[in-house]
């Protein structure tokens, strides 16, 4: 099973808002998905973002790879350097 961290779309229409969520790469994108990981609001001034540092980390380890925008967010947060840092095992 290869799993992802990917954007789920929720809102209406030109209103999008987005969870960061695991999920089975097979899955469909606003289909079923493993958990929750975070949310993201562009609509705010500046965009919000909320993510379970916790769970993106462990999503990471188990080998979950970032599409390039969760990436992007992920980055954002500072939970790829996190991820990356030698120390931190």
């Amino acid at each position: 099973m290869a799993v992802k961290l990917r954007l789920q779309r929720f809102g209406s229409k030109r209103h999008p808002i987005y969870r960061l969520v695991a999920s089975d790469s097979h899955f469909k994108r606003d289909g079923r998905y493993l958990e929750i990981v975070g949310q993201y609001d562009p609509n705010q001034s500046p965009a919000v973002i909320a993510i379970d540092e916790a769970k993106a980390l462990a999503w990471l380890e188990k080998g979950a790879q970032p599409t390039d925008t969760a990436k992007s967010l992920l980055s954002k947060q500072g939970i790829i350097a996190k991820f990356k840092d030698p120390k931190r095992k």
